[in-house]
């Protein structure tokens, strides 16, 4: 699976010399967190709610309103984006971003693409991602197989959903202490119960 599978294609940017206010307003209108700062299609910025909001002044301060908004209205963008970006490639697997992100507490990374910015992938697109992998938005039943860590596991469930005429829609393996494992399996079709019931007797727990 990769970045540009769930990615947003469809990017809106920001010249490094709009305002804050212009760009805060931006945001709102398109009802986006990100922004990538683009100066003659390169990417030399990026910017968040949470960067803005950082420099908003606070209710504590002494300025006016009108050199509240002045300072908004007048101070560009570029002043207050992150200059050194992480991004990555439309080709980039898709743990791999979510790696990044993680290792760098970001929220977003934009694409890039032959030195272009093509979309953004986000924590939401990760979670889009997580979700189509567990097969939470297939039909079927969700069934949750424990049993050891060892060879012949999955050669087992593949001949007993195939013997009941059962469908695999999404497998998923999470492994946990003394060598054990849990599969998370959703199956599609009229005898899941009786691939349930031929697993037990082979010695697999069935979670409910």
């Amino acid at each position: 699976m990769y970045v540009r599978q769930f990615m947003t294609a469809q990017v809106f940017t920001v010249g490094p010399d709009k305002s804050i206010a212009d760009t805060m307003a931006l945001m709102r209108e398109k009802k986006i967190s990100k922004l990538p700062v683009v100066e003659k299609g390169k990417l030399v910025g990026f910017v968040t709610d949470g960067d803005l909001r950082e420099v908003s002044p606070s209710p504590a301060t002494t300025l006016s309103i009108f050199e509240l908004n002045y300072l908004i209205a007048k101070t560009p963008i570029r002043e207050v984006a992150i200059k050194k970006v992480i991004t990555c490639h439309p080709d980039t697997q898709i743990e791999d971003a979510a790696l990044m992100m993680r290792d760098h507490k970001i929220g977003g990374l934009p694409v890039i693409e032959e030195g272009k910015v093509v979309g953004i992938i986000t924590g939401s697109d990760i979670l889009d991602a997580f979700l189509d992998i567990m097969g939470f938005r297939s039909p079927g039943q969700r069934v949750t197989i424990e049993t050891k860590d060892q060879i012949g596991v999955m050669s087992d469930l593949a001949l007993v959903t195939k013997e009941h005429e059962v469908n695999i829609g999404s497998l998923a393996v999470y492994h946990l202490k003394d060598n054990k494992v849990q599969i998370l399996a959703r199956l599609q079709g009229d005898q899941v119960d009786e691939v349930e019931k031929s697993l037990d007797k082979k010695g697999y727990q069935i979670k409910k």
